[in-house]
C-alpha cells in the first residue's frame, strides 16, 4: 500500500480503506516463484486496434487486386468431420494424393447415403459440409483402381511375353480397397464471417474463412492443378518459363479469402512456383548436369536428383515413382524371369536375362541409347522393377524444392516480371477461367465473387526533405535523388588504406585515381594506398580459406600497423567463394573494415555508390533527414529513442541443419534514426523466434543481443537511455503475431529490467511483412502507383492497426507494396505521424540515392544476417553434416558464430 498512501491524488485516492483484518489470521506465504509465473501468464497482449485513419498527403484513386465477395447464407453451419482413411487390413494410408481419390469415390458411390451433400475435403484429415451428414459416424468401404502400379509390366513378368501381353489386355489395373471413416468433429456458424467482418475474430472466423479456402483448393484439384498453399498451377505449357537447369517456372495464381473494412474480398494474385522440367528423364539429367549427352551424367548425382519423383513409361503409359537406379547399365543388369518349358510341359523355370535383353528381343521394343546407361528402378528395396531410362519421362508438375542458383534465380525473375497493366489482365481473366461461380459449395454457401477490381482512396505522402553537405537542402523527386555536385552531409577520412586484389584482371592504378578523384568530389579526403597486394598465382586454385589466410600473412609482413581500411578486389561478380572468409578474417580476428567490389564496367556512377558504402561503414554519413537534423521528428525527438530491425535468415529449403540468424540492429547517437549497428546470432534451424534477446547466465550478466544494444546507445547518446524503443520486424506471418507480442517483447523488457528494475520505457511493436498478395494499380495509367503511396482503408484488416505503403518508384514489374502491422503502441503516436516516420525511414538508407520498399533498420538486420551467415559457409565440419538432409538422432549444436572485434562491432560493416 506504501507507494498509494504517498500519492493522495492518485487512483489509490478515490477508494475506501480496505476492510480490518479479523484477529487470528496467519497470513498465508504465497509461493513467490509460482506467483510471479502466474502473474506472467496473465498479461497476454494482442494486437492493439486502429486508433484512427491518416489525412495526410494528396488523394489518389487506386485499384486492388481484391474482388468483392457477396454472402447470403449467414444463418447456415459449415461441420467439421474428421477423416481416416486406411487399407483393408487397418493400415493408415500415408501416400499423398491418395485421400482425394479415396473421398472422390465415397462421394460417387454413396451418395444417397450423404443426403447428396458436397463435400470440402482439404485431402488430409479434414472435411467440411454445408449443413450435418446424416450421421456423425459413417463408415465405407470402397475400391480403387490402381493406377500407379501396373507392376505387371515390367521386368518380374509372369510367362512367355505374348502371354503377358494377354495379361495386360486382360487385367489392366490392379484393385485396392480403402476403408474410410468420417466422423463429426464440430460445428462452424456462419455467422462467424460476418463477426470477423465487424472486427470480432474469432476461433470460429479464421475456420470459416479456412473452409472457403479449402474449397478453393478442392476446386483447383479438380481441375488437375499443383496445389501449394494458396496457389494453384495448371499444366499449361505457356505458363512455364526456363531458367535453366532442368527447371521451370511455373506461373499460377494464388487465391485466398480476406477480411477487409470493404466486406470479405478474394484476393487473387498471380504466383510462382518451381517445377522439374517435364519430358525424356535424359532431357532433364542433360540440362540439370549442363553436360552435352548421357554419356557425360554424373549418375552418383543423378540418383539424388531423380529420387520420389514421378515418371510415365511408354508404351505402357503406367505412372511410377523412381526408388533408386540399377547399379550397373542396362546390357549388364540381370533379372530373373519365369518362363514355360520348350516342350510345353508346364513346368516353369527361372531365367537370367538382361533388362536390355528383354525389352528389345521378349518385348520387341526397340532402345536406341539406353544399352550404356543404369536403368530406372521403380520397385521396391528388396524387389526392384527395371526399365530402360528412354523409355521414362517425367510426369508435369512436379515441384523442385531446391534453392536456385544466382543465375536461375535472376532468369527467373526477368522472365517472370510483369508490368501493372498487364498483371491487371491476367488477373481478370484468371477470375474468368476459375469459374467459382459453378463450383457447388461456394453455391450451397451463398456465395458469389465480383469480378471487378476493388476500388480504394490511397493518398501521397510527400519525399521527406534530406540535409546533404554545407547544410545544402535536397527534396527527392519521385523517390530517388543523386549526388551529382553535392558533398556528402559527414564524409570521412581514409588516411591508412591498401588495396588487395585477388587475381581480377583490373586496371589498378587507374581504379585508384579515379576513386581518389571521385571521393574528393564527394568530400572524402582519400589519401594515395599504402600498397597494392596482388595474389601470388601459386595460390589461385586453392580453397577459399587458404587464399585469405595466405593473402593476410603478406599483409602483415608488409603493412607497418593495422589499416583503417581494406579496398578487395575479387576475381569474379557476385558470390564469390572468397567473400565469406574474407570478411570473417578482417572483421572478426582483426577488426578492419573491408569493401569488396567485382568490377566489370567502371563509371563514375559505380565508384559513387561504392564511396557511399565505404562512407557509411567508416562511421560518415551520407544524406540525413532534415527533421532529424532539426531534431523536429514527432514524439522521437523529443525523448530519447532507439529504433531496431529484427530479422531472421533461414538456410535454403532442403538444408535442414543449417542454423537460422537473427540479426538486430539499433539506431544510435540519439536523435539522429540515420546510424545504426548490428548484432548477430546463430539459432536452431527453422525457428522464426529469435531466442537470444535475453540470456542471463548469471545474477549480473545477460549475453544478450538486446544488453548490447542498450549500452552502446546509452554510451552514444551522451549517456540516456532510451525511454521510447521503436521495433520494426521482419518475417512473420499473422499467425505468429502474439509470439512477437508476447514471447520477444517479453525477453527485450526483461533486458530492460535486468539492467534497471525502475526503467520501464515504452514500447512500439511494427511488423513488416513483404510477402503478401495485395497489389495497387493506377486506374487508366500504366505506371506503378507513385512512390510515398499509403492506403490504410477499404483492403485493410477490420479491426487491426494496419496499412501498406509503397515508398519506393517501382521501375520493373509490378510494385508490391509493404504491409505495416502497428500491434503495439504505448507511446502513442497518431496515424499520420506513424505513417510519416515509417515514410522516412524508408529515405535513411544509406547504400543508395532512392527510396527503399521497406524501412532501413529492417533491410539493414537482413544484411547484417546474410553478410555474417556467410561467416559460417566455410567453416569446418559445416560440410560434413549440412545439406545432404541427413537426420541425426538427436538437436543439432548450433554453431556459434565468432564475435566481430570491438572496434568494428559498432559500425555499420553491413552497409
Amino acid at each position: 500500500m506504501g507507494s498509494f498512501e504517498k500519492d493522495g491524488n492518485g487512483a489509490a485516492g478515490g477508494l475506501p480503506p480496505p476492510p480490518p483484518v479479523p484477529p487470528n489470521v496467519v497470513p498465508l506465504r504465497a509461493q513467490e516463484e509460482q506467483g510471479t509465473e502466474a502473474l506472467k501468464k496473465k498479461i497476454v497482449r494482442l494486437p492493439m486496434e486502429r486508433r484512427g485513419l491518416g489525412s495526410k498527403g494528396q488523394k489518389i484513386m487506386i485499384l486492388t487486386n481484391h474482388f468483392k465477395v457477396n454472402v447470403t447464407n449467414v444463418e447456415g453451419y459449415f461441420y467439421h468431420y474428421s477423416v481416416t482413411v486406411s487399407y483393408e487390413d487397418g493400415r493408415p494410408v500415408d501416400g499423398k494424393g491418395v485421400g482425394r481419390k479415396v473421398i472422390d469415390r465415397v462421394k460417387e458411390t454413396y451418395d444417397s447415403e450423404l443426403s447428396g451433400k458436397d463435400f470440402a475435403y482439404d485431402g488430409e484429415k479434414s472435411l467440411f459440409t454445408v449443413g450435418s451428414l446424416p450421421r456423425n459416424k459413417l463408415e465405407f468401404t470402397v475400391v480403387l483402381e490402381d493406377l500407379s502400379s501396373n507392376r505387371t509390366n515390367g521386368n518380374a513378368s509372369p510367362g512367355s511375353p505374348n502371354e503377358s501381353e494377354r495379361k495386360r489386355l486382360r487385367r489392366p489395373y490392379q484393385s485396392k480397397t480403402f476403408k474410410v471413416e468420417i466422423s463429426y468433429a464440430a460445428k462452424i456458424p456462419m455467422k462467424a464471417i460476418a463477426s470477423a467482418l465487424r472486427g470480432q475474430e474469432s476461433e470460429n472466423s479464421q475456420e470459416a474463412l479456412r473452409v472457403l479456402d479449402i474449397i478453393l483448393r478442392q476446386h483447383a484439384a479438380k481441375q488437375g492443378c499443383l496445389l501449394v498453399r494458396q496457389s494453384f498451377f495448371h499444366n499449361e505449357p505457356r505458363n512455364f518459363v526456363d531458367v535453366g537447369g532442368g527447371v521451370l517456372g511455373c506461373r499460377g495464381f494464388h487465391s485466398s479469402f480476406r477480411t477487409t473494412q470493404g466486406g470479405l474480398s478474394l484476393n487473387i494474385d498471380v504466383s510462382t512456383t518451381m517445377i522439374i522440367q517435364p519430358g525424356p528423364v535424359v532431357d532433364f539429367l542433360i540440362s540439370n548436369q549442363n553436360v552435352k549427352d548421357p554419356f557425360s551424367i554424373d549418375w552418383a548425382k543423378a540418383k539424388r536428383t531423380l529420387k520420389n519423383l514421378r515418371i510415365k513409361t511408354s508404351p505402357s503409359n503406367a505412372e511410377y515413382k523412381i526408388t533408386g537406379l540399377s547399379d550397373k547399365p542396362c546390357r549388364e543388369q540381370l533379372f530373373s524371369m519365369k518362363q514355360k518349358g520348350r516342350d510345353g510341359d508346364s513346368e516353369c523355370q527361372n531365367v537370367e536375362v538382361t533388362v536390355y535383353d528383354y525389352f528389345v528381343n521378349y518385348r520387341h521394343i526397340e532402345l536406341r541409347y539406353s544399352a550404356e546407361l543404369p536403368c530406372i528402378n521403380v520397385g521396391k528395396p528388396k524387389r526392384p522393377t527395371y526399365i530402360p531410362i528412354e523409355l521414362c519421362s517425367l510426369v508435369s508438375l512436379q515441384r523442385y524444392t531446391k534453392a536456385l542458383s544466382t543465375f536461375q534465380r535472376s532468369s527467373l525473375v526477368e522472365k517472370s516480371r510483369q508490368k501493372p497493366q498487364e498483371r491487371m489482365r491476367v488477373l481478370s481473366e484468371a477470375l474468368k477461367i476459375n469459374k467459382y461461380d459453378s463450383e457447388p459449395m461456394l453455391r450451397s454457401c451463398g456465395i458469389s465473387i465480383g469480378s471487378n477490381f476493388t476500388q480504394a482512396e490511397g493518398r501521397v505522402l510527400p519525399a521527406p526533405r534530406l540535409k546533404v553537405g554545407n547544410g545544402e537542402d535536397f527534396f527527392p523527386r519521385n523517390g530517388r535523388w543523386n549526388f551529382n555536385n553535392k558533398k556528402l552531409v559527414d564524409p570521412t577520412k581514409i588516411e591508412r588504406w591498401a588495396v588487395v586484389n585477388f587475381s581480377a584482371r583490373c586496371d589498378i592504378r587507374g581504379l585508384i585515381r579515379d576513386l581518389m578523384k571521385c571521393g574528393d568530389m564527394k568530400g572524402i579526403r582519400i589519401e594515395p594506398p599504402f600498397d597494392v597486394f596482388e595474389e601470388s598465382g601459386q595460390y589461385r586454385r586453392a580453397p577459399p580459406v587458404v587464399r585469405v589466410e595466405k593473402m593476410f600473412e603478406e599483409i602483415q609482413s608488409k603493412l607497418p600497423g593495422a589499416p583503417q581500411f581494406l579496398l578487395c578486389i575479387l576475381p569474379e561478380r557476385k558470390n564469390s567463394d572468397l567473400y565469406g572468409p574474407w570478411k570473417r578474417k578482417n572483421l572478426a580476428d582483426f577488426g578492419i573494415v573491408t569493401q569488396c567490389i567485382a568490377p566489370t564496367r567502371i563509371n563514375d556512377q559505380y565508384l559513387t555508390n561504392v564511396l557511399l558504402k565505404i562512407n557509411a561503414k567508416l562511421g560518415g554519413l551520407n544524406s540525413m533527414l532534415a527533421v532529424e537534423h532539426a531534431p523536429a521528428i514527432p514524439l522521437v525527438s523529443k525523448v530519447p529513442t532507439i529504433i531496431l530491425g529484427m530479422d531472421v535468415s533461414h538456410g535454403s529449403p532442403g538444408q535442414a541443419d543449417v542454423p537460422s540468424i537473427a540479426a538486430v540492429v539499433s539506431s544510435r547517437q540519439w536523435p539522429l534514426i540515420s546510424r545504426y549497428r548490428a548484432s548477430v546470432r546463430t539459432q536452431s534451424p527453422k525457428v522464426e523466434m529469435i531466442d537470444n534477446l535475453f540470456k542471463r547466465i548469471s545474477d549480473t550478466e545477460d549475453e544478450g543481443i538486446f544488453r548490447e544494444l542498450l549500452l552502446d546507445f546509452y554510451v552514444s547518446s551522451g549517456k540516456r537511455k532510451p525511454d521510447q524503443i521503436i521495433i520494426f520486424r521482419d518475417g512473420v506471418s499473422e499467425s505468429q503475431f502474439n509470439q512477437v507480442l508476447n514471447i520477444e517483447l517479453d525477453q527485450v523488457i526483461e533486458a530492460c529490467k535486468f539492467l534497471d528494475e525502475k526503467w520501464n520505457p515504452k514500447f512500439v511493436v511494427i511488423i513488416a511483412q513483404k510477402n503478401h498478395h495485395t497489389k495497387f494499380f493506377q486506374s487508366g495509367s500504366p505506371d506503378n502507383v507513385p512512390p510515398g503511396t499509403i492506403i490504410d482503408s477499404k483492403v485493410c484488416h477490420p479491426r487491426n492497426n494496419d496499412f501498406y505503403l509503397c515508398a519506393h518508384a517501382g521501375m520493373i514489374g509490378t510494385t508490391r507494396p509493404t504491409h505495416y502491422h502497428v500491434l503495439y503502441d504505448e507511446v502513442g503516436f497518431s496515424a499520420d505521424d506513424l505513417q510519416e516516420l515509417v515514410h522516412s525511414l524508408s529515405y535513411v538508407y544509406q547504400r543508395s540515392t532512392t527510396a527503399i520498399s521497406v524501412v532501413a533498420p529492417v533491410c539493414y538486420a537482413h544484411l547484417a544476417a546474410t553478410q555474417v551467415g556467410q561467416f559460417l559457409k566455410f567453416d569446418e565440419g559445416s560440410e560434413t553434416s549440412s545439406s545432404h538432409g541427413g537426420t541425426s538422432a538427436g538437436p543439432v549444436p548450433v554453431p556459434q558464430l565468432p564475435r566481430l572485434q570491438e572496434n568494428v562491432s559498432s559500425s555499420m560493416f553491413f552497409c
